[in-house]
């Protein structure tokens, strides 16, 4: 697993995900379960099932921690959070104190900060660990044999069970001229030594709009290609709205609705060719990120010689996550459009119980949120409201500005609001979007409700901490008691009342 630019922080990350000096074990005789793939599902997935007791094998060609540890949610996290401390202490007057001058941001320090946590992270996927937990570890290229064998670095492997994980890559369009102008994308950009002057990402998504973000507060001049007319297309439109006008306010340039035609090597820059309506312009930036899509790894895994159906957007399962090879299941983002570290987490589980002891658990039952850590933050859960309309499903729904939740007021993070959709007349939640600060820490309270069907009346008898931006969900619950407190009951109430007096 080569790293670049090498430096003690990723030397130590190689020796805990694919030690140089590893040898891979002598085969058991039969596994109850090989997992094939080292990232989360994977590693959830063996280390469950070996906790339960079963012979388990992990085969991992890259590095253990796979994408999210490696290029994905650890190190962009670690640059997030730099860069909102840079764009915090710009908001000085805002809180009554003024800095003497900008902050003045050492991007190699931000890059060693992100390199050491990410060191510091890779010993929870360490393959000493995983082998002290009872777990196989193989290195190399798994390649399935048969129904119910794969080899690996000339091994062979007969399991009872197997799981693929093998997770997507990153997917680089066909844009003329892309190759040779050179381009980065989440497994390089890591890699950065020294800031981008200017720099181009293509992709309005979650990934590309994050990096963008961060990389504008750095310093950067961002020029963001979507060829959606809006950032964050599976968003409610409010909810996408104010991240756009966040970006704008940022100085972000935004090209919403433009394909990009070409790339070109321009001495030391780049240029990229966009157009909209017939209306064409050449960008020119030191760097080109491109977000635009996953696609999943399946190629030389041997899917054909173990009958495992596979399409280019992934191998196919069922709703319990079987293949169409009754002895293989798969998990994460390689068989589902659900591409969110937890939701592999909780499909590995899902996979092993299911595998292992005959369970009938539906991948379709679990409730599985979704942030996207720009700044505000925007999280959903559930059905949307357009969701409930293509499904004919009435709901009610109420919403409550964070302009009118008083900590968001004093945290100066007023531009927001919390969603709740509920069944009409029930109160059980089906779906909410909040966009906030901290928004993925707030959907997880939504999550538990709608998990255990449970209505808003359970956050009405939830005490919220005072004060705190959840106490928004106490707004929300409050119009859920008012709305059911019809006048008839107003009616009875009031005589009772006056009976009492």
């Amino acid at each position: 697993m080569d790293m670049a630019p090498p430096d003690e922080h990723d030397r130590t990350l190689v020796e805990n995900v694919h030690p140089a000096d590893w040898t891979n074990p002598a085969p058991a005789d039969r596994y109850n379960l090989v997992a094939v793939g080292g990232g989360t599902a994977g590693i959830v997935a063996a280390l469950v099932a070996a906790g339960l007791g079963a012979k388990t094998a992990l085969v991992e060609q890259r590095g253990l921690g796979g994408d999210c540890l490696n290029f994905g949610c650890v190190p962009s996290k670690a640059l997030l959070r730099a860069a909102r401390a840079v764009y915090q202490a710009s908001l000085g007057e805002r809180f009554g104190f003024r800095l003497t001058e900008p902050p003045q941001v050492e991007f190699p320090a931000v890059m060693d900060r992100m390199r050491r946590l990410r060191a510091t992270i890779s010993r929870h996927d360490a393959a000493a660990r995983f082998r002290s937990l009872g777990v196989d570890v193989y290195f190399g290229q798994a390649v399935f044999t048969a129904h119910d064998t794969l080899s690996v670095g000339g091994a062979t492997l007969q399991f009872r069970r197997a799981v693929i994980a093998t997770g997507t890559s990153p997917a680089v369009p066909a844009i003329d001229g892309l190759v040779e102008a050179g381009y980065l994308t989440n497994e390089t950009v890591f890699s950065l030594g020294e800031l981008p002057r200017r720099l181009i990402v293509i992709g309005a998504g979650p990934v590309g709009c994050e990096l963008a973000q961060a990389f504008r507060r750095f310093g950067s001049e961002v020029h963001l290609v979507g060829r959606g007319e809006v950032l964050l297309p599976k968003e409610p439109p409010d909810a996408a709205r104010i991240v756009e006008d966040q970006f704008e306010r940022e100085g972000m340039h935004l090209h919403l609705g433009w394909t990009t035609l070409a790339a070109e090597k321009m001495g030391d820059s780049k240029g990229l060719l966009i157009e909209r309506r017939g209306e064409r312009k050449k960008l020119i930036a030191d760097a080109i990120l491109i977000a635009a899509g996953r696609n999943a790894n399946v190629a030389g895994l041997g899917l054909e010689a173990a009958g495992v159906r596979y399409s280019d957007q992934g191998v196919e399962v069922n709703d319990r996550l079987q293949t169409s090879n009754t002895a293989i299941f798969a998990a994460g983002d390689v068989c589902s459009r659900v591409r969110f570290t937890h939701a592999a987490d909780a499909m590995a589980r899902l996979c092993v119980q299911n595998a292992l002891f005959f369970g009938r658990k539906k991948f379709s039952s679990l409730v599985i949120p979704r942030t996207t850590f720009t700044d505000p933050e925007v999280a959903h859960v559930g059905l949307s409201a357009a969701d409930a309309k293509t499904r004919r499903l009435a709901i009610d729904t109420y919403r409550v500005e964070l302009a009118d939740v008083d900590r968001a007021l004093l945290d100066g993070e007023e531009d927001g609001f919390v969603v709740v959709h509920t069944r009409r007349g029930s109160g059980r939640v089906v779906g909410a979007t909040i966009v906030a600060g901290h928004a993925g820490e707030m959907v997880s309270e939504i999550s538990l409700v709608m998990a255990n069907n449970l209505s808003l009346g359970a956050l009405a008898r939830t005490i919220h901490c005072y004060p705190t931006q959840v106490e928004a969900f106490k707004r929300l619950a409050d119009a859920y008691t008012r709305r059911r407190f019809t006048p008839r009951l107003a009616n009875l109430a009031a005589k009772w009342l006056e009976w009492r007096r």
